[in-house]
């Protein structure tokens, strides 16, 4: 049985990436003497696809759970020793090393794993390893505000944006990582500045997603915001109807120099009763291939290439700037509260 929390639906003009690799569907029988079992927070009706590859390539049967990725959490911590999660797939650095911090991941000992992913979006002691990789960008109302002026994420706290910023709330995890990201750039001092002048910029409600910030900034009730790049190009392809695609179409994305870079990671669970079949999708979700897999359809970035959609790649090419991951998660406590005392809502 598949559980599964699907939040959107892949446009039909990406079923055909996967037509000629594996069936459309995902069967997964109710027990196997071959199978991993995984907790994902990703929700992408595209990741089943890469889980029947898998399948097809060792003969290991994957039995899948989705849900959010902090309910995911909380529930590893109520099952204790009891649970029956083998792999654990989560998104946004803090809440990967969290869980890690927490203690709900075995740390792995991989010749593979160490190839294939940069030390930069892995754990240092093994616990975590990148899958994919999301951009937080600036979007534009080229009409509004001037992409000319654009260089960094500073930019959004100047002067000549006042009433012009748009931002998503303070809960969200991928505005927290990103002053995160500040904070490990330019220290605290700078931060705060940074986070006071771009909170004096905001000139709507903040908005509780992406997407809705994407359509506000395209209809002029603000000139810029943050948001992660994907879903400007899941706008653009049409995979959420053709007036959100004319919206994108009308926007611009700027890509800050250095850009601050997120992930999608894979973990063995503490307690899994499969680890070596675990090893093995975890190996295999941070190959090459599978995670051109998991994050072509997406329109996210693999986590050692860059995304060659013509979605994507309309963008722009992008630096990373040099903060890690787990610099990400260590500063995360101290973005949280500095984004409060700022005022942002």
């Amino acid at each position: 049985m598949v559980t599964s929390s699907p939040d959107f639906s892949m446009n039909r003009c990406l079923t055909g990436f996967f037509a000629l690799l594996m069936p459309a569907a995902l069967a997964i029988p109710a027990a196997s003497a071959e199978e991993v079992r995984v907790y994902s927070g990703r929700h992408y009706n595209t990741d089943r696809q890469v889980f029947k590859a898998f399948s097809d390539q060792t003969g290991i049967k994957v039995r899948l759970l989705e849900s959010k990725g902090a309910s995911l959490v909380e529930r590893l911590r109520r099952e204790g020793s009891n649970s029956k999660a083998d792999v654990i797939l989560l998104v946004d650095a803090a809440r990967i090393n969290n869980a890690a911090k927490a203690g709900l991941f075995a740390p792995i000992n991989s010749a593979a794993l160490k190839r294939d992913v940069p030390a930069r979006y892995r754990d240092p002691s093994g616990r975590w390893f990148g899958v994919s990789r999301r951009l937080r960008v600036m979007v534009v109302n080229s009409k509004i505000v001037p992409m000319s002026k654009l260089k960094t994420y500073a930019d959004l706290s100047k002067p000549f944006l006042k009433n012009k910023v748009c931002l998503r709330n303070r809960q969200n995890v991928y505005n927290q990582s990103l002053v995160a990201d500040q904070i490990a750039l330019r220290g605290v001092d700078a931060t705060k500045a940074w986070l006071k002048g771009m909170i004096s910029n905001v000139s709507q409600p903040y908005f509780p997603g992406d997407i809705s910030l994407v359509r506000a900034v395209a209809q002029g009730q603000c000139g810029i915001g943050i948001v992660n790049h994907y879903y400007v190009s899941r706008m653009l392809a049409g995979v959420n109807g053709n007036k959100d695609q004319k919206l994108a179409n009308s926007v611009r994305i700027f890509i800050p120099d250095p850009a601050h870079v997120n992930i999608s990671a894979a973990a063995v669970a503490k307690y899994s009763k499969n680890k070596n079949n675990a090893i093995r999708l975890v190996e295999f979700l941070a190959s090459p291939k599978g995670s051109a897999l998991l994050a072509l359809p997406t329109f996210e970035h693999p986590v050692s290439v860059n995304n060659t959609s013509g979605y994507v790649t309309r963008f722009g090419a992008f630096t990373p700037d040099s903060v890690t991951i787990s610099q990400l998660s260590q500063y995360q406590p101290m973005a949280i509260r500095l984004m409060a005392e700022a005022g942002w809502k």
